[in-house]
């Protein structure tokens, strides 16, 4: 009997000791990568030393460039901000969806909630998912109710925790919402938002210049919040709104601190920030400090943010195990609605670089953007002139988390992001509010289009012509010359595949005939 009990006690002890502790459970979820998406908002190609601006200092973003892959030829989907976040989260080209354009404030959700989302894919795979800063996919089903829970949103579409702003810095409602609730909102305040009618008593940067203290030069010309003339008209939400040269510092600390709360097990975040988007209210500690205006002086917060960002993981004992990409959501532009000085005080300061136009455009400074990812031990440092697009994630991260190839536009990238592969995409149809272009290889197809050849509001040139436009980008990065006319059977060819992959989703009242 006694040899039974010790047989019993030698057989369990053998039980406890092969059962993985808590700890070792931890340990193997880690094994995961995090993944974090920093995600910059208007920042052009030539806006980072890394990328070859002199007149700016960049030392936090360049040590990601400097220590990982960074990108020549990376393109957000679209030269403007709601198609390149669409086709980010969703691996989907923003022109199939007619309701991917610049929404306004109450806008409605433009992600289909049943639709397969980049971080649904990741929370598939047990990731935890998070969204911190700028969202603009829409909120809601039609009229938003901000006093309530606001559905369907960020949660919908996968992410658990979501902590953001409505739409953009210049636009109402100028609130934060924290999983679709409006953060410190005073039941007896509540919010009302319109985007054609003021209120009541409610003074505007058109009415009440003398209210303001950033002047608004076009469109920005509504409800005035914190000096600042806004597009859109609000009332009421007073506790609520946010304080504009407080956000970058209130992002920050919001994704340190999911980062602190969340890194036992496999994250991914979506830091979305709101920076050099206007209205550019740096804080005071970076007001000045770059010499170019309000501008310049965001895209230093920006770049300390980042910084500190990088150091918190790092402080964690995370940044070894977290795969970070870097890029911006469209290229430059300089007066987007206020005079802040951002030409007055440009300077040297090339933002779009050797690029020819800038955001809205369909010349490459449009989508063209810094694009950069950085992974410490497992990336090694190098320069990549592979072609590739932020709506790769989608499909390259499902790769990398050994999900099942998802149908989508996305493609697998992965080893191209991770610097193993050149071999990047073969095509791309960049976007620019409706109109497509192609980039195929070294050269770039714009079809004849109707309409300004430039946006005199911005000083930024559209792309617009009546006659197809050829550029070997390899040669004339700069895009002066057009070699249509010279190069008919490229021209051809390029057609001929730009036809393929739009189908018949490409305007019918446009001749896409060559002649």
């Amino acid at each position: 009997m006694n040899y039974l009990k010790g047989f019993l006690l030698i057989v369990i002890a053998g039980l406890i000791a092969c059962k993985p502790t808590s700890k070792e459970i931890s340990d193997e979820g880690a094994k995961k990568p995090n993944v974090v998406v920093i995600y910059l908002d208007d920042l052009g190609y030539g806006d980072l030393s890394s990328y070859g601006a002199t007149e700016l200092q960049t030392p936090n973003i360049d040590a990601l460039a400097n220590g990982g892959i960074k990108f020549t030829n990376g393109y957000a989907s679209s030269a403007t901000c709601t198609p390149s976040r669409y086709a980010l989260l969703t691996g989907v080209y923003p022109w199939k969806n007619k309701n991917a354009k610049i929404l306004p404030g109450t806008a409605p959700l433009i992600i289909d909630a049943a639709q397969v989302t980049l971080p649904k894919m990741l929370k598939a795979q047990g990731y935890q998912t998070a969204l911190v800063g700028k969202w603009h996919l829409g909120l809601g089903t039609g009229h938003v109710d901000w006093n309530k829970a606001v559905s369907p949103g960020p949660n919908e579409v996968g992410f658990d925790y979501a902590y953001y702003m409505a739409a953009t810095q210049d636009r109402v409602p100028t609130v934060y919402l924290k999983d679709g609730l409006v953060e410190g909102l005073d039941p007896n305040d509540p919010i009302e938002v319109d985007y054609n009618k003021n209120f009541e008593g409610q003074p505007t940067g058109k009415d009440n210049p003398e209210l303001c203290e950033m002047m608004w030069h076009h469109g920005h010309n509504a409800t005035i919040v914190n000096g600042v003339p806004r597009i859109g008209y609000m009332k009421g939400g007073e506790a609520a709104k946010w304080s504009d040269v407080d956000m970058a510092d209130h992002f920050l600390g919001k994704a340190q601190d999911y980062v602190k709360t969340h890194k036992n097990q496999p994250f991914f975040l979506y830091y979305a920030m709101q920076q050099p988007h206007v209205p550019r209210t740096p804080h005071p500690r970076f007001e000045g400090k770059s010499g170019m205006g309000p501008r310049g002086d965001v895209i230093l917060e920006a770049d300390w943010c980042i910084g500190e960002f990088i150091k918190t993981l790092d402080e964690e004992g995370i940044l070894e195990n977290t795969l970070i990409i870097f890029s911006s959501d469209n290229g430059p532009v300089l007066n987007d609605g206020y005079y802040d000085d951002a030409v007055e005080k440009l300077g040297k300061h090339m933002p779009a670089g050797p690029l020819r136009g800038g955001k809205y455009s369909l010349f490459e400074a449009g989508t063209r953007v810094p694009f950069i990812t950085y992974w410490k031990g497992t990336i090694q440092p190098g320069v990549s002139d592979a072609l590739v697009c932020q709506m790769d994630l989608l499909a390259s991260l499902a790769k990398l988390t050994g999900t099942e190839e998802t149908t989508t536009d996305s493609e697998d990238m992965l080893d191209v992001l991770l610097g193993k592969s050149a071999q990047g995409r073969e095509s791309l149809v960049i976007e620019a509010t409706t109109r497509t272009a192609l980039r195929k290889g070294d050269w770039l197809m714009i079809p004849p289009y109707k309409g300004a050849k430039k946006n005199h509001h911005v000083n930024i040139e559209l792309g617009n012509d009546e006659v197809f436009q050829l550029y070997n980008l390899k040669e004339d990065i700069s895009q002066q010359h057009n070699v249509a006319e010279s190069h008919p059977d490229k021209l051809a060819e390029m057609l001929e595949a730009f036809k393929a992959i739009r189908g018949e989703n490409y305007s019918k009242t446009q001749k896409l005939e060559l002649k």
